[in-house]
């Protein structure tokens, strides 16, 4: 339970996606995370295409260190469910407000 906690799981609302040059798998998300929006990269270029994400709300790693894939600052993780390949996003029953906290 104490690792789980160290997770911070939020909600965030897709405000654009593109695809990142020279690479089929990444794209390019920038979230609605509540207080702010965040770029995140993210491997779901195979299954998705960039504009059926835009108003997407998804669960969002708010929590990790920021790294730089393929020249794009990424500011956390989406989750997706698949292992070699992505079968889909992760999804909530209802609207929520970006940034309220999943648990």
């Amino acid at each position: 339970m104490d690792d789980f906690a160290k997770i911070e799981l939020r909600t965030a609302k897709v405000v654009s996606a593109e695809r990142v040059p020279k690479a089929d798998k990444l794209l390019k998300l920038v979230l609605d995370v509540g207080a702010e929006q965040r770029t995140v990269v993210s491997g779901i270029a195979a299954t998705y295409a960039p504009e059926a994400l835009v108003g997407k709300t998804v669960i969002y790693l708010a929590n990790l260190k920021p790294a730089k894939i393929r020249g794009v600052v990424s500011q956390g993780m989406i989750l997706a469910a698949g292992d070699a390949e992505v079968l889909g996003l992760s999804a909530l029953d209802k609207d929520v407000p970006p940034g309220t906290r999943v648990r």
